[in-house]
């Protein structure tokens, strides 16, 4: 199994999966940003209602790799792969209960001024907290 830093283990929903018996892609991605969103939220104080700094995602990307049908659970892996002045880029793997790799992917925040959506740079605790997800190089 890939190094991840943070591990968050996310139970399927019976509306998870489709008609085809297995959890739906967009669900896939909606567990990225999940994740990735209580990280920054409970780590990393980001204000999502009213703060003046928000995370855009400008990118995502998920390769599939294996099926997944509720009621199984989706143990989660996220790390950091880069962390640059005003943007970061998350890695996530998903892993079956059986430790079978089920998708991984990525995805890209710049972090905006609320008002004028430019970006600004990530600093204090936000940026400790990414940093926490950083695999040594």
């Amino acid at each position: 199994m890939v190094s991840y830093p943070h591990w968050h283990t996310v139970p399927l929903r019976w509306k998870d999966n489709d008609v085809y018996g297995h959890v739906n892609n967009v669900v896939h991605y909606a567990l990225m940003d999940t994740v990735i969103n209580t990280w920054l939220v409970e780590r990393g104080g980001l204000d999502i209602a009213t703060g003046p700094v928000i995370g855009l995602c400008v990118e995502s990307h998920c390769a599939y790799h294996a099926s997944v049908s509720f009621p199984d659970s989706l143990r989660i892996g996220l790390r950091v792969a880069h962390l640059g002045r005003s943007s970061v880029r998350y890695e996530i793997g998903m892993y079956s209960t059986a430790d079978v790799l089920v998708a991984e992917g990525h995805f890209v925040h710049v972090f905006v001024d609320r008002e004028t959506r430019r970006p600004v740079s990530v600093s204090g605790k936000l940026r400790e907290s990414l940093a926490e997800l950083l695999l040594p190089a």
